[in-house]
C-alpha cells in the first residue's frame, strides 16, 4: 500500500517537473520586445533592437537575450545575454539578479566613446537608498574591442559587486591566454595590475612584448603607471606613465631602454627603415589626441641616444666620402661600433642632431631630418682615414628612407677635382682634402641659400 503511494508522488511530481520544463515553451515572452526596445532606446538615446527573450527553467531559472544591437551603426553587438535572478529576492523591494552573462559582444570605437555618456545617473530620479535591482556577477565571454583596423581580444571577462552594487574586483583574460589583467577598487580609487607575455600591441606599430608588467592607480578619468617594465626584442624598457581620457585621450611618461636589438623594431616603427644594433636610450614622451587613431600623428618624443655594434642598411658612407659621384651615392651599408645622437620626433617628422658615427677607418658626424612624407634631408661630414692619411668630406643627404643618397657638396667637389690634378692616381678621396679649404668657403655660401 505505501509502496503505491510513493509511486503516485513520484508520478505527481514527475509530471510538475515535467510541466515547468515545457512552460516555457508555452509563454511567449516576445511580446515584451517592442516595450523594452522603447525604454531602452530612451534610456540611452540610440536605437536598440532585440531579436528574441526565452525563458528556461533548468539548470536554474533564466532569461535569455538574443542577438542585440545597439546604435545606428551597429556600436554594439551581442550574441546572448542570459540573466539568472534570484528567485526568492522576487518577493522583496530590492530584485537580486545572481549573474549577467554576455555572450559575443563586439564593441566599435564609436561605442568606447559613447560609453561615459551612457553610463551617467539619471538626475531626473530621487535618489534611493539601495537599488531596485542589484546584480552580483557580470561575465563576458567571447568578447571583441574593434577600433579602426586594430581589434583587441577575443577575451572573457569577470566582474563582482557588492550589496551596494559596487565593483569589488574586476578580472580581464584574453582567450589566447597572453594578456591578463586585474582591477580592484581602493577607496575612490582602483588597483591596475596587468601582465603579459609574447603579446602583440593591439594598435599601432605590432610591437612583441616577451614580458610586460603594468601597476598603477586609476580613477574614472585618468591612471597613473608607476611601473612599466618590459623584456622585448633582447632588452628591456622600465618607466612610468600616465594617461587621461576626459576630454580625448593624453597620455606622457619617460622610460629607460636598454639593449634593445633593432633589427626587427625598426621596419615597425619606420617601414622602410633597415638598421641593426643594441639601442640604449631615455625617451620623453607625450601625446594629446581626439581619439586613438591620431595618437601616433600627435606624438612628442626627444632622446639621446646611442646604438653599438650595428649596420646602417641602404647607404654606404664610407664609398660615398671616397668615390664623390654627382648624382649621389645609394646603396650598400654602413658598419659601425657606435652610432650615438639626439632624437626629437614630432608626430611624423623626426630630426636626428648631434650624430656621431664610429667604425674603424671611418668617423662621420652631422644632423639628419626625416620629414612626415619620410623624405630625408641634412649634411653629414666624413672622415675616411686611408693611407696614413684623412679626409674630410662633406656629404649632403637625400633621398627617402628606403632608398637613401648621398651627395658630394659643392665645395667637396672642387676639393676633389683640385686634389685629382695635384696627384693624379691617388684618387677622389685624398684629393678632398687638399680642397677642404674651398668647401669651407663654398660651404658657408650654400648654408645662406638653404
Amino acid at each position: 500500500m505505501i509502496m503505491k503511494w510513493f509511486k503516485r508522488i513520484a508520478i505527481v511530481f514527475g509530471v510538475l517537473l515535467a510541466i515547468l520544463i515545457a512552460l516555457p515553451f508555452f509563454i511567449s515572452l516576445n511580446d515584451y520586445i517592442p516595450r523594452i526596445e522603447k525604454e531602452a532606446s530612451a534610456k540611452l538615446k540610440e536605437p536598440v533592437s532585440i531579436k528574441s527573450i526565452k525563458f528556461a527553467v533548468l539548470p536554474l531559472p533564466h532569461l535569455t537575450i538574443g542577438r542585440i544591437t545597439v546604435g545606428k551603426t551597429d556600436d554594439i553587438k551581442v550574441e546572448t545575454v542570459t540573466v539568472t535572478p534570484d528567485l526568492i529576492s522576487l518577493l522583496g523591494s530590492t530584485k537580486v539578479i545572481k549573474s549577467i552573462e554576455i555572450h559575443s559582444l563586439i564593441l566599435t570605437q564609436n561605442a568606447l566613446g559613447k560609453i561615459p555618456a551612457w553610463s551617467k545617473p539619471d538626475d531626473t530620479k530621487p535618489p534611493q537608498q539601495q537599488p531596485q535591482v542589484r546584480v552580483e556577477s557580470i561575465r563576458l565571454v567571447n568578447a571583441l574591442v574593434r577600433h579602426d583596423k586594430a581589434s583587441f581580444g577575443p577575451f572573457d571577462a569577470r566582474v563582482s559587486l557588492n550589496s551596494k552594487g559596487e565593483p569589488e574586483d574586476a578580472l580581464i583574460t584574453t582567450q589566447d591566454g597572453k594578456l591578463k589583467a586585474s582591477v580592484k577598487p581602493d577607496k575612490s580609487h582602483y588597483l591596475i595590475d596587468a601582465s603579459a607575455k609574447s603579446w602583440t600591441l593591439p594598435t599601432g606599430p605590432a610591437i612583441v612584448f616577451d614580458e610586460l608588467v603594468i601597476k598603477g592607480v586609476a580613477t574614472l578619468n585618468d591612471a597613473d603607471f608607476s611601473q612599466v617594465s618590459a623584456k622585448l626584442y633582447g632588452g628591456t624598457v622600465n618607466g612610468t606613465a600616465t594617461a587621461g581620457w576626459q576630454k580625448g585621450l593624453q597620455f606622457k611618461g619617460n622610460f629607460d631602454v636598454n639593449q634593445v636589438e633593432l633589427k626587427s623594431l625598426v621596419p615597425l616603427l619606420a617601414p622602410g627603415a633597415n638598421m641593426s644594433g643594441k639601442l640604449t636610450a631615455k625617451p620623453v614622451f607625450s601625446v594629446s589626441a581626439a581619439d586613438a587613431n591620431q595618437l601616433m600623428s600627435a606624438l612628442r618624443l626627444d632622446t639621446p641616444f646611442n646604438v653599438q655594434n650595428g649596420v646602417l642598411h641602404g647607404v654606404d658612407i664610407k664609398q660615398a666620402a671616397t668615390n664623390l659621384i654627382k648624382q649621389g651615392a645609394g646603396g650598400g651599408e654602413t658598419d659601425f661600433d657606435q652610432l650615438s645622437g639626439h632624437l626629437n620626433m614630432e608626430g611624423n617628422a623626426f630630426r636626428f642632431t648631434q650624430v656621431k658615427i664610429a667604425s674603424g677607418v671611418l668617423a662621420a658626424d652631422g644632423n639628419v631630418n626625416i620629414s612626415p612624407k619620410k623624405e630625408l634631408s641634412g649634411r653629414i661630414n666624413a672622415q675616411v682615414k686611408a693611407l696614413g692619411t684623412s679626409a674630410n668630406v662633406p656629404l649632403n643627404v637625400a633621398g627617402t628612407i628606403d632608398s637613401p643618397l648621398l651627395y658630394p657638396t659643392g665645395g667637396s667637389m672642387a676639393g676633389a677635382a683640385i686634389g685629382t690634378m695635384l696627384m693624379p692616381g691617388v684618387g677622389t678621396g685624398l684629393g678632398a682634402k687638399a680642397g677642404q679649404a674651398i668647401e669651407n668657403l663654398f660651404g658657408k655660401k650654400e648654408e645662406k641659400k638653404r
